[in-house]
């Protein structure tokens, strides 16, 4: 039986929503009715992943692209090329003070997910949100509670979580084929790290590029050129981006989240280097202890992660009987055997002699962005809805805030998001956002 202060899923954010002290303002007249015909849609962002976004979901029959919001104007050119009688913004506000939209997908940095997600949902728009749903811990929880006390349609750009091959290897766990998980280790060879130094300089802010827009909810800084924050490496800097991890993890756990059933972790503890002043480390070990469930064997679970050019250690690689890990994927050891998740691959079971006249089931794979359009016109529902991906984003970001703390085990309160045993944690918890940029329900 689980800890009494780690609720299952479905109790987590029952409880969550009950004692939310936001929710007040939520109205059932702000609930979007599906739409008769047409699904009218907009893009916050317009390159990029808001590109493979919004492009997979205009290939829905049932939708039509209307509308788009972008700081960078020379970064929208494909956009208008492609849907000419759309409307383009600059300002996400802008756009949802002056459009009516049905849903929308939020596909900027990862510091604008929350305040551009809830102030759709407050609209009744419906949100397709890109991961990590948010960039702190105190976003993705109250993003989970409004959408689910709502009723909004939601998914998380965790787009693998549809393809077979992650389904699979669900199916494979959920049906026995190696026992229950003993424990589990997972990891991405991506570097999104700097551990460089900080340019001190001020550059001149590109032509068609708002950087007051860009920055957002954060604290006003000088612009820096040659891609330091601008178009990509974001990703690196803490207030942007959310490391490796954060690009990453939410993928790479989604499997194994889905798999063994997991609700919020006990504990987090990094083995790696803390981020610097200004930018997230690499190569990063963070151990994670996460209640049983019907999917594990008896008592807590250590599953681990590692990036960069940190591995599994040599007797968990020895399970894969001399072949090669995969660059990105998860090993979970059971007491029957052994999975193999690469990323976006199928699955492969350990020891091969066993398996060697396994018939695997069959499985078929979704379209994700069109799962989330289908269920915004009341056809079905979606996989990957924020009551899911909320839980498993704080799982992710949690390991993030360990990292501000090596060699320090964080006892974690799900239910009351706080770390119990390091007071300094709790100040990553949640960020203060600049003046002029407060959101309602954040």
């Amino acid at each position: 039986m689980p800890p009494l202060h780690v609720l299952p899923r479905r109790q987590f954010i029952k409880s969550a929503v009950a004692t939310a002290f936001a929710m007040p303002f939520i109205t059932r007249d702000l609930i979007a009715n599906p739409p008769s015909g047409q699904v009218l849609h907009a893009s916050f962002g317009a390159n990029g992943m808001a590109w493979a976004d919004l492009t997979s979901i205009a290939t829905h029959k049932s939708v039509r692209i209307v509308a788009a919001a972008e700081v960078d104007a020379n970064r929208a050119l494909d956009f208008r090329r492609k849907f000419p009688e759309a409307r383009v913004y600059t300002d996400y506000r802008v756009l949802l003070e002056k459009e009516k939209i049905d849903s929308a997908n939020v596909s900027t940095p990862d510091h604008m997910h929350a305040p551009i997600g809830m102030a759709a949902l407050r609209r009744g728009v419906h949100v397709y949100g890109q991961k990590p749903l948010t960039h702190d811990l105190y976003e993705t929880r109250r993003l989970t509670e409004f959408a689910h006390q709502s009723k909004r349609v939601t998914q998380m750009g965790i787009q693998i979580h549809s393809a077979k091959e992650y389904r699979l290897a669900v199916q494979l766990v959920h049906q026995g084929t190696i026992g229950k998980i003993r424990e589990v280790h997972t990891w991405s060879n991506k570097t999104w790290g700097d551990n460089g130094t900080m340019p001190t300089r001020t550059d001149a802010v590109p032509a068609n590029f708002n950087w007051d827009l860009w920055l957002g909810v954060c604290q006003p800084r000088p612009f820096i050129g040659d891609g330091w924050y601008h178009p990509g490496n974001w990703r690196k800097r803490l207030d942007f981006g959310t490391g490796t991890f954060g690009d990453m993890g939410c993928h790479i756990f989604d499997p194994v989240f889905g798999a063994l059933a997991l609700t919020g972790p006990v504990s987090v503890r990094s083995e790696g280097t803390a981020p610097n002043a200004h930018s997230w480390a690499t190569n990063a070990i963070i151990h994670y202890q996460f209640p049983a469930t019907r999917y594990t064997v008896p008592g807590l679970i250590p599953i681990t992660w590692y990036d960069g050019n940190q591995l599994p250690p040599a007797e968990i690689k020895a399970l894969m009987e001399g072949k090669p890990l995969p660059d990105q994927g998860s090993i979970l050891i059971g007491t029957d055997g052994v999975l193999v998740i690469p990323h976006v691959e199928k699955p492969i079971l350990f020891p091969q002699a066993k398996f060697a006249d396994f018939k695997f089931p069959a499985v078929e794979g979704a379209d994700h962005w069109h799962q989330f359009i289908d269920a915004v016109r009341g056809e079905g529902t979606t996989s990957a809805g924020f009551d899911y991906s909320g839980p498993l984003t704080e799982s992710v970001l949690l390991g993030s805030v360990a990292t501000r703390f090596p060699k320090t085990t964080l006892q974690w309160d799900a239910t009351g998001l706080r770390f119990t045993n390091v007071r300094e944690a709790n100040g990553f918890v949640r960020k203060t956002y600049r003046h002029g940029w407060e959101t309602r329900g954040l």
